[in-house]
């Protein structure tokens, strides 16, 4: 793999975001040169996506290695100073050697393990496809649950069949001999023989509705369009009294003031 030398070390040195950065000690990396005592090289490890750069120090201007996380696994391994905690970066391609580090401390070793084998595009890749199988999954399942709500709605709006076989039963509701509708409008027929506009008109909608021999608790009531048309007829009809009785008290008021 041919790279741009230039546009590495400027891509190192810039401001974007490291994913992961510390140090960490090597044996022999590419441009690390080994030392006499086979303790390794201490530098400043610092991770940008799939490119993991060394650098002498945290201060360092120009990097000393750089290893591409692609086609590579990241293993426990045994280093050549006891008490280190070792890893290596292994590639699958024949003639190519390990990259051997060690951290500081156990939970560096697992951090530095956990986001070096999480950062090649092989990886990304993959969990793209999840999320992906996960997306579909979850479109899948609201439709599914949309369907399901938009058929218990239609259900509720459906209007039921009254029962006639039942006595004494009006929508689900038990009335009595007196409760009935039909004995509701003769009722209301009879007291209505003895008061006046204004106290009829007080009544509210349901005398109007038994004026007229019909029930107020009826099976097609059960959608908003139909109640909605049913007390629209009363409302024309009351407004239609107001005004009525507006005209006349009008009138009135004309009379009286002719001399």
């Amino acid at each position: 793999m041919k790279l741009n030398e230039r546009s590495v070390a400027h891509y190192a040195l810039s401001d974007s975001p490291a994913d992961h950065m510390g140090f960490l000690r090597t044996w022999g990396g590419p441009g690390t040169p080994p030392t006499p005592s086979g303790t390794g090289r201490r530098c400043w490890f610092v991770l940008k996506g799939n490119l993991l750069f060394s650098f002498e120090s945290r201060e360092g201007r120009a990097p000393l290695s750089l290893v591409v996380l692609e086609g590579c696994t990241v293993e426990l391994a045994e280093a050549p100073v006891p008490e280190e905690f070792a890893f290596a970066i292994c590639f699958d391609a024949p003639g190519v050697r390990p990259h051997l580090l060690a951290a500081e401390g156990p939970a560096a070793q697992e951090a530095w393990v956990k986001v070096l084998s999480r950062a090649s595009f092989g990886y990304m890749r993959l969990v793209v496809r999840e999320l992906e199988s996960q997306l579909q999954d979850a479109r899948q399942s609201l439709a599914l649950q949309r369907r399901s709500s938009r058929k218990s709605v239609a259900s509720r709006c459906k209007p039921q069949a009254p029962n006639h076989g039942a006595a004494g039963l009006e929508n689900g509701h038990c009335l009595s001999k007196d409760s009935s509708p039909v004995g509701l409008v003769e009722e209301a027929a009879s007291r209505s023989a003895g008061w006046g506009l204004a106290e009829w008109e007080l009544q509210g909608p349901a005398s109007l509705l038994l004026g007229r021999g019909q029930s107020p608790v009826s099976p097609e009531t059960s959608c908003f369009s139909t109640l909605h048309d049913w007390y629209g007829q009363e409302i024309v009809e009351l407004r239609q009294c107001w005004q009525k009785r507006a005209q006349g008290s009008h009138s009135k008021c004309e009379e009286q003031d002719r001399p």
